[in-house]
């Protein structure tokens, strides 16, 4: 297990920044409006500006996963990885004119509500389930990474530590709400970016320069840009990161309740979209800044790694190990990167619960207490029942951090959720948002059908593991004895390995999951939606504003679509109006 030390000092800077973060949700508990009303709470007021939102938009999903997930990546398999920055600038302009100004236009609390005036409730309820089920997986995951590092750093046992950072994150969201969560987002983002480069510069100064790493990242094979093959096995390729980067992105940046309902928390359209935009860069340098901190890692092991030395179980504590490998002699420093790690899952645990309380509220609570005392729940009366609902979900998450070791390596798991449950929501709404033709039943069927699939390919198995590059052990204390070891392992062990035969869907990379279920929900929805039209077994007329449907409610589409169909329908009107007039004339002649 490891070595070195985290002091008295390491724990006052840990113990700082959580109670900084407390304090923020207290601050806005006790200011402002005080958080009385489900506006306040849940939407800001709509009195946020751009700089909180564009880092907090980072920060909800690129956490502790990204700071110990990334650089576990480069150290592991390579440079390869960044390549998905590509897909994240592709997709935000669609994230920011395609889907955006709809919800804009709408100014909901959940987003699902748009699905309910696009296609009906049943579609709804099946989306914000879905939803629902894919965040608190997802909070499990962001919790259980911090408490590795705590458990490599200090010895401190795990349960302890998703104990710590799951209550205190439950408290100043559940107490101060959306404003709470979007100030610490920006106070968290900022350590985060100090953990990593505390990582980088540590690493430098003791290779004498950026230079040395990357050299020695070169000469391992560490770096590697131009991986164009069509092989859809390949675990990394610009096919696989480019494509299923750009659907994984816009099932998050784009139809995702915890990124929209920030983004409604502007003033304006104009705003949102500028958030979006500085989220970009924002997310990009943290992006390579998290996998050069993997180069600066391997180079310090690059002669003893300290999973095959035995100083560490998993390849997810590096980063860790790393920092109270060589920050010891820096007086808080440790303390410092483990607050970055603890800051990341904070952010993003509190960004989960604010979105799963709105969703709670808005697509469940309200509609059953309509059903039950036949009037609306006012807005003075929700307001309790959500916050009980966000310290629901908080205790929920601590409880699910517990199961999150099971899943395997931090960022596949994390990506796999989102990618198995990401396609078809974000295929659903592109339905909505950009076809006439589909309708309920079709857009339900299809969204099953692909998720059924996307969870078979997900979650199936048995699945190859995958293969990282070579490590060393020629340069640690005991080498003679660990090559030892391995040599009588490989001597008791069969001489003939039989590679066991995996089912081909089980052997792609595991970023086509995303695209394949994005393509089978919109291909199934959209078919099935004209072949249940033509039969007379499905209508759509929620898209229509009048009973004769006429005339399209243009507020539920792409603003590129719905204005080329204005001017269209605007032109046929002409026409009609013209033939009318020459009509008139002729019968009257």
């Amino acid at each position: 297990m490891p070595v070195g030390t985290f002091d008295a000092w390491d724990a006052a800077v840990l113990i700082s920044i959580l109670v900084i973060s407390a304090l923020i949700g207290i601050y806005y508990r006790y200011t402002g409006g005080k958080q009385k009303t489900t506006q306040e709470y849940l939407m800001a007021n709509q009195s946020m500006t751009t700089f909180p939102v564009s880092f907090s938009l980072m920060a909800s999903f690129m956490s502790a996963i990204s700071l110990m997930g990334v650089s576990n990546e480069s150290y592991q398999f390579g440079t390869m990885f960044c390549v998905i920055n590509i897909a994240y600038w592709i997709s935000t302009p669609i994230a920011a004119y395609i889907f955006l100004p709809v919800f804009y236009r709408m100014r909901t609390t959940s987003v699902y509500e748009y699905l309910e005036r696009r296609f009906g409730q049943a579609t709804r309820l099946s989306a914000s389930l879905a939803f629902t089920i894919q965040m608190i997986l997802y909070m499990g995951i962001a919790l259980y990474a911090p408490a590795l590092a705590l458990e490599a750093v200090t010895g401190i046992p795990r349960t302890a530590a998703i104990l710590v950072i799951g209550l205190v994150c439950t408290f100043y969201s559940t107490l101060g709400g959306l404003k709470a969560v979007l100030i610490t987002d920006v106070f968290q983002s900022f350590l985060m970016f100090a953990a990593i480069y505390a990582v980088i510069a540590v690493s430098a100064i003791k290779a004498g320069g950026f230079a040395a790493i990357w050299e020695v990242a070169v000469e391992r094979g560490r770096v590697e840009f131009d991986d164009f093959s069509v092989d859809p096995t390949v675990r990394h390729t610009w096919w696989s990161l480019i494509i299923g980067g750009m659907v994984t992105y816009l099932s998050l940046y784009g139809v995702n309740q915890t990124q929209i309902q920030r983004l409604l928390s502007v003033r304006n359209l104009k705003s949102a979209q500028s958030a979006l935009w500085w989220n970009l860069p924002i997310l990009g340098l943290l992006s390579f800044s998290t996998i050069f901190s993997g180069l600066a890692i391997f180079y310090y092991y690059r002669d003893c790694d300290p999973l095959l030395e035995g100083r560490i179980k998993s390849r997810d504590q590096l980063m860790p190990l790393f920092a109270v490998d060589t920050m010891g002699q820096y007086p808080g420093l440790c303390g410092l990167f483990v607050s970055g790690i603890f800051s990341a899952s904070l952010s993003t645990i509190s960004s989960a619960v604010t979105s799963l309380s709105a969703v709670t509220l808005e697509d469940y609570l309200k509609p059953m207490y309509k059903a039950i005392f036949k009037r609306t729940l006012v807005d003075s009366q929700s307001t309790l029942p959500t916050k009980v609902m966000a310290f629901f979900f908080g205790l929920l998450c601590i409880g699910l951090a517990f199961g999150a070791g099971s899943l395997g390596g931090v960022l596949q798991a994390s990506l796999t959720i989102f990618g198995v449950v990401g396609g078809p929501l974000l295929a659903l709404f592109s339905l909505g948002v950009c076809t006439t033709r589909t309708n309920q039943r079709g857009a339900l069927l299809g969204f099953l059908v692909s998720l059924i699939i996307s969870f078979w390919i997900g979650f199936g198995g048995p699945k190859p593991s995958p293969i990282p590059l070579s490590f060393s052990m020629a340069g640690c204390e005991n080498a003679t004895a660990l090559a030892a070891q391995a040599l009588q392992l490989s001597a008791n062990s069969s001489p003939v390995v039989i590679e066991p035969h995996y089912f081909w869907l089980y052997r792609l990379s595991y970023m086509w999951s995303c695209v394949i279920g994005f393509i089978v929900a919109v291909l199934v929805g959209y078919v099935s939606s004209i072949a249940l039209a033509h039969f007379g077994w499905a209508e759509n007329s929620e898209i229509y504003l009048d009973k004769y449907q006429k005339q399209l409610d243009y507020d539920l589409f792409a603003p590129i679509l719905s204005r080329r169909w204005r001017r269209q329908a605007e032109r046929q009107n002409h026409l009609t109006t013209t033939q009318d007039e020459a009509l008139t004339k002729l019968t009257q002649q």
